[in-house]
């Protein structure tokens, strides 16, 4: 069992929903990216999923992508990120992390060098936004060897035979893209939302979180009554906007703070689901 299933199954028992922020490796700075994925995790993250910097980000909206911008203007690259998720390691063995990123990276690096420095450096999950199930290989099986979940996304607009692939080849959790455009998109139908969770449901057993368009408590409830998780980036990541690896400690305190106010929100309104 991964310490992705493992952690559901705990939520699953105490009749929790799963918190998953969002962040970029190295931003704004690389000396303070390891205190924020500790920080995230007291204050109620049940597991992190963790952006690798890459210069074309076509899924991400302006938030997350200029998050990129400024990790790849400090010099996280994709090794340094992982250096980070292992310093990580060093404190909290039980915290799932999930990379999420684009293929371009991973193919310079190499499959099985990649693959192995996701082992090595305690990595639980990854998701690849352009790599389809259908032509990812054997990679899906590869990375289980090493009881790592492959991730895959579905969305509103994902025809059925993805649909049918993204359910054979996911695990770990199945990630929702609640709704059409990049993230940090304004509008959320929770209702379509909620709709579309039952009925994937009906087909998996995997545990289903919703990612996109989820700003606070009030949103982050409202699909909690439906999704097993939800999953926060852009609300959490636009609190560096401005900042860069030069800015001041003090200045890059100030915005974890309030990425910090910003998650005892969400954690509050999905513990009160289950009040």
């Amino acid at each position: 069992m991964t310490r992705i299933e493992s952690t559901f199954e705990t939520l699953k028992a105490q009749n929790k929903k799963a918190l998953i922020p969002y962040v970029m490796a190295g931003d704004p700075s690389p000396n303070s990216f390891v205190d924020l994925l500790h920080d995230l995790v007291k204050h109620g993250a049940d597991m992190i999923e963790v952006g690798l910097p890459f210069s074309d980000p076509m899924a991400d909206g302006p938030t997350v992508a200029l998050a990129g911008e400024r990790a790849l203007a400090g010099g996280t690259s994709t090794h340094q990120a992982l250096a980070m998720v292992k310093k990580f390691r060093e404190q909290d063995i039980s915290t799932p992390i999930i990379l999420m990123g684009y293929l371009n990276p991973i193919e310079i690096i190499g499959y099985e060098a990649f693959i192995a420095l996701c082992h090595e450096s305690g990595v639980d999950g990854v998701l690849v936004v352009d790599l389809p199930p259908a032509e990812s290989g054997n990679f899906v099986e590869r990375l289980a060897a090493h009881d790592i979940n492959k991730i895959f996304l579905l969305s509103p607009t994902t025809l059925p035979e993805r649909r049918k692939q993204v359910m054979t080849h996911c695990g770990g959790y199945i990630y929702y893209v609640s709704l059409k455009g990049v993230t940090g998109s304004a509008s959320l139908d929770t209702q379509a939302v909620g709709e579309q969770v039952q009925a994937i449901k009906q087909e998996t057993n995997l545990p289903i979180c919703v990612g996109f368009g989820i700003r606070d408590g009030q949103s982050a409830a409202a699909i909690g009554q439906y999704a097993d998780g939800v999953i926060v980036g852009s609300e959490l990541v636009k609190n560096f906007s401005g900042l860069s690896h030069t800015s001041r400690a003090e200045d890059i305190a100030t915005a974890q703070a309030n990425i910090m106010t910003k998650m005892d929100e969400l954690r509050q309104a999905l513990d009160a689901l289950s009040a």
